[in-house]
């Protein structure tokens, strides 16, 4: 109990160190993610200003500093808190023998750089996409995952406002995509995460792209949109469930956009009736007979 103790509070302080120094310049400007974070965030916020595709949406719209605030608990705050429960974890596995090569499909070490980021890329992205479907799917999933679905305006920023349970869902999930990888280095993965952020915010963003015939790859502003629909078709639970990858809705047949105009409404069912505050949507979901 004693080392496991210890691996927690190491691993804790470890993470709060590694925010610190981020936040203060001390560590490479290309494993930054806070500043990276703001910076990417900044970016899409000047796109959306210059170029916004609903034209009356203000440009501080409805819950943008509430979004805002998830960006900074969800990518920092809880990483910090839990960061110590995965490192137990991550013990508990090493003394029964699993290990990051146990589970293994292919070794990729020997592979080109570039290939082993694409690889990577592609099998987390999967993963993700197979998770969100998770989340429509089963009830007991889908009343945390309302948190992201009770944006009304769509921006950037709404990219990261989601439940903290959603955490505890992708994560191991995501870890057991990357265990079936051999060779990989893990310290390569900050590039894919600096790619799937940017991402991530395009597609939550105010501005209208559609990347032309690379849409049936990469999702977009316009796909996304409809997966937060207040009315889905029927008999659907979701739609456009990709994260940065629209290949895998197009391949399962779970595509879906009408059409372009932007002007949709969003949400869902009750949604009236949800919280609006951070603390009340963070303890959503925990309640019985909660829908």
């Amino acid at each position: 109990m004693q080392k496991y103790l210890e691996a927690f509070y190491n691993s804790f302080l470890g993470t709060l160190d590694w925010t610190w120094k981020s936040i203060i310049f001390e560590v490479p400007w290309y494993t930054n993610y806070f500043w990276g974070l703001i910076a990417i965030s900044l970016v899409v916020w000047g796109l959306e200003i210059a170029f916004p595709w609903r034209k009356n949406q203000a440009i501080f719209r409805k819950d943008f500093w509430l979004d805002a605030g998830y960006m900074f608990f969800n990518f920092f705050i809880f990483s910090i808190v839990i960061s110590g429960i995965y490192k137990i974890l991550e013990l508990a596995f090493t003394e029964v023998n699993i290990t990051a090569k146990t589970f293994a499909l292919f070794d990729i070490s020997e592979w080109a750089p570039i290939l082993q980021l694409l690889v990577f890329f592609i099998i987390l992205d999967f993963v993700q996409w197979f998770t969100h479907v998770l989340l429509h799917k089963y009830h007991i999933l889908w009343r945390f995952h309302k948190v992201h679905h009770s944006v009304k305006e769509m921006g950037f920023a709404a990219h990261l406002r989601y439940h903290w349970m959603e955490n505890i869902f992708y994560k191991p999930l995501k870890t057991f995509g990357v265990m079936l990888i051999g060779g990989f280095e893990p310290s390569q993965a900050y590039i894919v995460h600096f790619i799937t952020i940017a991402i991530g915010h395009l597609n939550h963003a105010n501005i209208k792209i559609t990347w032309g015939p690379l849409k049936y790859i990469f999702n977009n502003p316009v796909m996304h949109l409809y997966h937060h629909a207040y009315t889905l078709p029927e008999g659907k639970k979701g739609v456009n469930y990709g994260i940065s990858l629209s290949l895998w809705d197009y391949i399962f047949k779970t595509n879906y956009i009408p059409e372009d105009s932007g002007t949709i409404e969003i949400g869902f069912k009750g949604d009236d009736e949800f919280p609006k505050d951070f603390v009340g949507q963070n303890l959503y979901g925990f309640a019985k007979g909660q829908k």
